[in-house]
């Protein structure tokens, strides 16, 4: 099609819908207009008819979608939706398997709108393809195919099956047989008894492509009755088969035999792109085979999972580079066989170019193109008006294009571009307008404003088709063209440096064969509009704000509007309100107010006043001081041990010259960045490259460069890589070396360890010297471990508590470091070789006594404390309490020491669940009197009356887990424990189960001692002794 330059009636396209599956039809416009410029004609032409008075051919809101209508569905109607719209409002008609539907015929059918509804609908009379045709006088369109199938499920044969009989260990495939259905059906199977269903594993598998279940090798266990159950896909419904009575032979066990595959994918698998593709392998054998995958000349696509165990290859949204032969194996110890099938995956059409629709005056040439992709290739057939478009005569066809020469009235319409394969068709749609209509201004006249000395152009735009003959005046006289006064290709007249002489009246005719029309155009001529912004340039710091003025001088005839731009684009004053204000100060003036200035502001400000007749720009530029940019990419140059040579980029320096730059670092070792030393000391702002000093080595770093100015200081630089400064000898030692304790003859070394930031290199260690107090030679040790903090030096020759000198020193792969300063340790202690003595021993009261001694002589030792052993006698008239004796480890002062008794509370609240031989028991805890001695735990007697043997428990919690022997009766009992002794006992808890015969797990008791039966003995001695348990 080639473009118009006199005519607004020109070929003019629009697109439209284009469908194909399930897809919705968005609205679509009007045939495109033409304005003309503001500056030549005050007021653009407006369409010829809007959207809801033009009028055009049909488009497809909602086509018919595929139906699977269920036969025992309560609804006996089957709906097939279409819709469309157009102006004139559309008429509609059905076809079924290409023969139009006459709804006369059928009682069964009926209409509402567009919607086509069959009632008591069969499989036999209604199943087929339907598709939709919608038209109105501008033309006719079919709809996409609808499939409408029909689901059903019918029952098993009720006739009964004959029963199978195997060898142990030998393979079996058991039928299912299924009744008639659709649409798929799913398969599971069940053994004995509903709801008891076949487990899938690697020895079993149900087949969903023949539903038989496989059992590669048969068990004793699969002895018994299997029903087949099917599932319809689309209505839930179930049903299922007689049983298959499954029997073992008794004449021998199946020996070992090779895999044989029984079931398999196909040797040719089609499938449609995006699915899920499951591909079924299963073998008999004995021992039971695997089953392994494999693609020929690829790899199994990584998202491909294998399910049943490996007997089934699930690939998710199969994509066509998933194609390919595909083999599964299946192997045992006996042997093994291989299959193989190839996977091909289609696509359906897809659309890469459509047609639109188009207007076009009569004698025009239209081309039109589609373009479609999809496996396999899409073919493509042009409808026009529902019926099939050929070559002949002015129409030419070719694949997807479609020309039609000097296209007339009778060529309008509703064209049609299918692209089809075997596996879907899909649709492009597009109405051809052959235009014809007498010359139409909507505009006339129309006033044009023109600047004194400027050019201006005169529109001449009708809407007419065929084109139309343009001719110019001026009053009653024909224009006559010169340099000045042009007539452009497109009718448009140009009048160039114009003057108060042009002002007057244009007259524009233009004329075809089916009339013609007259448009005035009244021209005026004005002065040139001049605007001033001030100030013009201006410097202001961040945080500050600035007005700027903008004052336009025109004819006062002439209303003015201003705009304001910030770098050519318009202020948004809602959005940006915190910082720019618009101020209306008189007609012809305005200001802008920026408040708050920030480095973003600096810029061009431009103001733009515009009138009837004239735009003039005024701009202004703003710097904005402030704190310098980051500086450019930070490189590390050079490395040391201790330095780091840097470079950089300067920054922008905001219009104040950058003073300083700080230079700053970041390892694992420190808090953030850290400010570093550096040659030369300060970096001055006109440096680009500085030292960075004192570092450590064999630390990795990174580095950023910060610049300041009189303003203040700007944002970092992006971090450098990092990198790591070289090894060196270790300069720190380690701190707070001590020592002591540890065995007889063992001195012992601690220290801190030197952290890795200090360690300087690799093969870090320490060096431990030693020395007896006195003596010369240091015995040196190396410690390899950089973590180490404690060394441990045996030697039988030196006495208890020697005094040696003690040094640490550190290496690394350079050398090695700098030692601690020398300490004195002593050796690990001897024993006590005397005992206390004076021991005497006091009443205090009824429940306490003091002993006090005198210490020992110092021996190879310092005592830090005693034993006491006690022994003693209690006279209480209670069975079961005998003398015994109580041995307390203190931690005392040496010179006296108080001793506290045992709980005199026993533990109370007894709560017990029996579950089967298990016994869970709890109680309240016992709390400790001021003179008792803290509670540290409980002891939990179980013994079984008339045996002697007992089960104690100890326990740090309030509760406990006990485990009955078989039958009898038992008697639990707890005591609180402290250092003070065994507590007063509880109330006993008693137990009977029954002879012989085990508990059963299922059983549970909870049971708890009435609180009238607790009782506590309270014994008014300070040292309970124990019962002999």
């Amino acid at each position: 099609m080639k473009p118009d330059s006199s005519s607004v009636l020109n070929s003019r396209s629009r697109p439209r819908q284009h469908h194909s599956g399930g897809l919705g039809t968005p609205d679509w416009p009007a045939f495109s207009s033409h304005p003309l410029s503001a500056l030549s004609l005050l007021g653009s032409q407006e369409d010829y008819r809007s959207e809801e008075s033009e009028e055009f051919g049909p488009v497809f809101i909602q086509e018919p979608d595929d139906v699977i209508f269920p036969l025992d569905s309560d609804e006996k109607k089957v709906v097939m939706h279409c819709e469309a719209r157009g102006n004139p409002p559309p008429t509609y008609s059905w076809y079924v398997n290409r023969t139009e539907v006459d709804a006369e015929a059928d009682y069964r059918y009926g209409f509402i709108d567009g919607n086509f509804i069959i009632t008591n609908a069969s499989e036999i009379t209604d199943y087929g393809r339907y598709q939709c045709k919608a038209e109105n006088s501008f033309g006719t369109v079919l709809s996409r195919d609808a499939l409408l199938q029909f689901a059903y499920l019918r029952t098993f044969s009720g006739k009964t099956r004959g029963g199978v009989s195997v060898r142990e260990g030998q393979g079996v495939v058991l039928m299912c047989a299924p009744p008639p259905h659709s649409p798929e059906i799913i398969y599971s199977w069940v053994f004995n008894e509903f709801p008891s269903f076949v487990a899938e594993d690697s020895r079993r598998f149900i087949s969903q492509e023949t539903g038989n279940l496989y059992i590669s090798k048969v068990q004793p266990s699969d002895v018994g009755s299997y029903i087949c159950l099917v599932k319809n896909t689309a209505t839930n419904a179930r049903v299922l088969s007689p049983p298959t009575p499954l029997t073992l032979k008794t004449d021998g066990v199946m020996g070992e035999y090779e895999p044989k595959i029984e079931v398999h994918f196909p040797t040719s698998v089609l499938a449609a792109k995006g699915v899920t593709v499951r591909l079924e392998c299963f073998a008999l054998g004995n021992p039971v085979p695997t089953i392994t995958w494999r693609k020929i000349n690829g790899n199994i696509p990584k998202k491909a999972r294998l399910r049943k165990s490996q007997a089934v290859l699930e690939i998710p949204n199969i994509q066509l580079e998933d194609s390919g032969t595909y083999e599964c194996k299946a192997e045992n110890p006996r042997g093994g066989t291989a299959f193989k099938g190839h996977l091909q995956v289609y696509t359906l059409p897809q659309w890469v170019r459509m047609i639109n629709d188009t207007q076009m005056d009569s004698g025009e040439k239209l081309q039109w193109e589609c373009k479609a992709t999809g496996r396999p290739r899409p073919t493509y057939r042009w409808l026009r008006n529902g019926l099939p478009l050929t070559s002949q005569g002015r129409v030419e066809i070719l694949n997807g294009e479609v020309t039609i020469h000097k296209v007339q009235q009778a060529d309008s319409g509703m064209y049609q571009c299918v692209a089809e394969n075997k596996y879907g068709a899909i649709y492009s749609n597009a109405e051809l307008k052959i235009l014809a209509s007498a010359p139409v201004f909507v505009h006339n006249p129309v006033r044009v404003i023109a600047t004194l000395g400027k050019d201006v152009s005169l529109e001449c735009k009708p809407r007419a088709s065929p084109k139309p003959r343009i001719t110019w005046k001026r009053g009653d006289r024909r224009i006559q063209l010169s340099r000045r006064i042009m007539l452009l290709r497109n009718n448009t007249l140009r009048i160039v440096n114009s003057s108060r002489a042009d002002e007057g009246n244009y007259v524009c005719r233009a004329e075809n064969q089916l009339g013609s029309a007259e448009m005035t155009a009244v021209l005026w001529v004005k002065d040139a509009m001049r605007v001033e912004l001030s100030p013009s340039r201006v410097e202001v710091t961040v945080g500050e704000s600035v007005v700027l003025s903008c004052k336009a001088t025109h004819d006062t005839s002439l209303d003015v509007a201003f705009q304001w731009f910030f770098n050519q684009r318009p202020i948004n004053f809602q959005q940006d309100g915190v910082h720019f204000e618009y101020i209306q100060t008189q007609s012809s003036t305005v200001d802008l107010m920026i408040r708050s200035i920030l480095l973003k502001h600096a810029g061009k400000y431009g103001c733009r006043a515009q009138t009837s007749a004239d735009t003039v720009l005024a701009e202004a530029e703003l710097l904005v001081r402030g704190p310098p940019g980051p500086p450019g990419v930070v490189i590390v140059e050079e490395i040391s041990d201790t330095t780091a040579t840097l470079s950089w980029s300067r920054g922008l320096d905001n219009h104040s010259p950058i003073s300083t730059y700080n230079l700053q670092a970041r390892s694992p070792f420190s808090l953030g960045w850290q400010t570093v030393k550096t040659d030369p000391d300060p970096v001055t702002g006109d440096m680009e490259s500085a030292m960075a000093v004192e570092l450590n080595p064999w630390v990795e770093y990174e580095f950023r460069v910060v610049a300041s100015n009189a303003i203040g200081t700007g944002d970092p630089s992006a971090p450098s890589r990092g990198v790591r400064t070289k090894e060196a000898v270790p300069s720190v030692a380690p701190a707070n070396v001590s020592g002591g304790n540890g065995r007889r003859h063992e001195l012992v070394i601690s220290w801190e360890p030197v952290s890795e930031e200090f360690q300087n290199g690799e093969g870090f260690g320490y060096i431990v010297a030693f020395r007896a107090n006195g003596t010369r030679g240091w015995k040196e040790k190396m410690v390899t471990s950089a973590d180490s903090t404690t060394y441990k030096y045996r030697d039988e020759t030196f006495p208890p508590l020697t005094p040696f000198e003690v040094k640490v020193g550190v290496y690394n792969n350079k050398g090695d470091g700098p030692f601690s300063r020398v300490v004195i340790i002593h050796s690990a202690e001897g024993e006590p070789r005397e005992a206390p003595t004076d021991v005497k021993a006091q009443s205090i009261s009824s429940s306490e006594i003091r002993v006090t001694w005198k210490p020992p002589n110092p021996g190879p030792g310092r005592p830090r404390g005693y034993e006491v052993l006690i022994n003693y006698f209690v006279v209480i008239d209670l069975v079961g309490l005998k003398k015994s004796c109580l041995k307390v480890l203190l931690n005392l002062d040496p010179e006296r020491r108080i001793l506290s008794s045992a709980p005199a509370h026993p533990p109370s609240n007894l709560m017990w669940i029996q579950e089967g031989n298990n016994v869970s028991l709890s109680w309240d805890p016992v709390k400790a009197k001021d003179n008792e001695s803290d509670v540290i735990g409980y002891m939990v007697l179980l013994k079984q009356e008339g045996r002697g043997h007992n089960q104690v428990t100890r326990t740090i919690n309030p509760s406990t887990m006990l485990s009955l022997p078989e039958g009898g009766t038992y008697i639990i009992e707890v005591r609180a424990l402290s250092e003070g002794g065994e507590g007063a006992v509880s109330s006993q808890v008693r137990l009977v189960t029954s002879s012989g015969v085990r508990a059963k797990s299922n059983q549970c008791s909870v049971h708890r001692l009435p609180q009238s039966l607790t009782w506590t003995a309270l014994l008014l001695v300070l040292l309970v002794p124990s019962a002999s348990w």
